[in-house]
């Protein structure tokens, strides 16, 4: 009876015990589980850290692009101050030739004109009274010919019957030869003065055609048009409806080819000799200088500012860019040496690079997932013309963000901000 009593009770613990083993094993097996989520979780969050995602709409607004890494041969430049300028070769004046009151208008500041286009109309007295005068002497010649023709004709029988049978006076034939060459001369003298007319209408800047029109019509238009001489816009207009003009006054209206404009860079007399006509050249506009355009050097002043030492040097771009305006401050990148003597190297625009928390990085597109770009650490030399030389961190063909990856770094850090409350 005992035996069996004892039997029961080894039994009973023998289960308990087995119990508590199978909880504590369930204990230990769930926790693991527990630690390995919760690793692997904080190890997605730790690589999406890195990456910014951007709607195609954003994309576009801040001019987000992607290039290629490529090879470039960075020549040295030189950096020097420049201001935007009108081309003298492109620009003009337009004044009037006549005296007199701004009947019309036909532009404003700022319009597109092209050549030949109507800027304003003047009524001139001046112009009435040259037209005039053409139409008088123009008479006065047309008169003149028929008292030729008779005079000649006169001349002609007397001389005739003179040389027949002597049926007139030598001295007669000789009366009516002078009073031919008489009219001849008076017909000469009028088709003088008729011409010199003409040349004034010419010279107050009327047609061929309009003067041709005149002479048929008769019909006196003492209304002068001012024409464009050039394609441009109008970027001044000194002159009013009803001002009283004349040719006294340089310029009622400028006209500029906005097309075809200069940079003038100023640059050390010591630094002169490290530039050449036909280097190529970077214009940085802006206080920033995310801006710019390219262009080449046509010019170099021959003469030096004695002020600050410095020389003129003519920048013609080779692209238009907004922000090129006459009168805007810029920066003139030069090229100083040859490109043939330095050999290609891998190179991306220095506005690709950011600094980060202290190092530089890009941002490179992540493959399968539109719109998300991740940093990149990268090492990278001193910028040389607008380029900076790539060490490591991106290979040659690597996709990578080359414009606007500053709005990229601004998302990152707003993100990391959040991460960090």
């Amino acid at each position: 009876m005992s035996t069996a009593k004892n039997t029961n009770g080894t039994v009973l613990a023998l289960a308990g015990t087995l119990v508590s083993l199978a909880l504590f094993l369930c204990s230990c097996g769930e926790q693991p589980t527990a630690i390995t989520d919760e690793h692997e979780e904080h190890a997605e969050g730790a690589a999406h850290g890195d990456e910014v995602h951007l709607t195609p709409e954003a994309i576009e607004r801040n001019g987000v692009e992607v290039a290629e890494a490529q090879k470039h041969v960075l020549v040295p430049t030189q950096r020097a101050p420049a201001q935007v300028a009108f081309n003298s070769e492109g620009i003009a004046h337009v004044g009037v030739p006549v005296h007199g009151r701004v009947a019309e208008l036909r532009v404003r500041l700022g319009d597109e004109v092209v050549p030949g286009a109507e800027l304003l109309i003047v009524e001139s007295p001046e112009l009435g009274a040259a037209q005039s005068d053409f139409l008088l002497k123009r008479s006065a010649a047309t008169n003149a010919l028929p008292a030729v023709e008779l005079a000649g004709a006169a001349h002609e029988r007397a001389r005739a019957l003179h040389q027949k049978n002597q049926g007139i006076a030598l001295t007669e034939v000789l009366k009516r030869e002078a009073e031919y060459r008489t009219a001849q001369a008076g017909l000469a003298a009028a088709q003088a003065e008729e011409e010199a007319a003409r040349n004034r209408l010419l010279l107050l800047r009327m047609t061929g055609e309009s003067v041709d029109r005149l002479a048929e019509t008769r019909v006196i238009e003492p209304l002068f048009t001012v024409r464009a001489p050039i394609a441009g816009q109008v970027v001044e207009r000194e002159v009013t409806l009803g001002e009283l003009v004349g040719p006294e006054r340089e310029a009622l209206l400028v006209i500029a080819d906005m097309a075809k404009l200069w940079v003038i860079a100023d640059v050390p007399e010591t630094r002169l000799g490290d530039i050449a006509v036909g280097a190529r050249a970077r214009v940085l506009l802006g206080s920033s200088g995310d801006h710019w355009c390219e262009g080449v050097v046509s010019f170099l002043s021959p003469s030096i500012n004695p002020a600050s030492r410095s020389v003129q040097v003519r920048i013609e771009p080779t692209d238009r860019h907004p922000e090129l305006r006459p009168g805007v401050f810029a920066q003139a990148e030069i090229e100083t040496d040859s490109a043939r003597e330095r050999e290609p190297e891998l190179a991306i625009p220095e506005a690709a690079v950011q600094r980060i928390e202290g190092s530089s990085a890009v941002f490179v597109p992540v493959p399968g997932e539109a719109g998300t770009f991740a940093r990149r650490a990268v090492t990278v030399g001193a910028a040389i013309g607008g380029f900076v030389p790539v060490l490591s961190g991106l290979v040659e063909g690597e996709r990578y963000v080359s414009a606007g990856s500053f709005i990229l770094k601004a998302e990152l850090g707003k993100s990391s901000a959040e991460h960090g409350h």
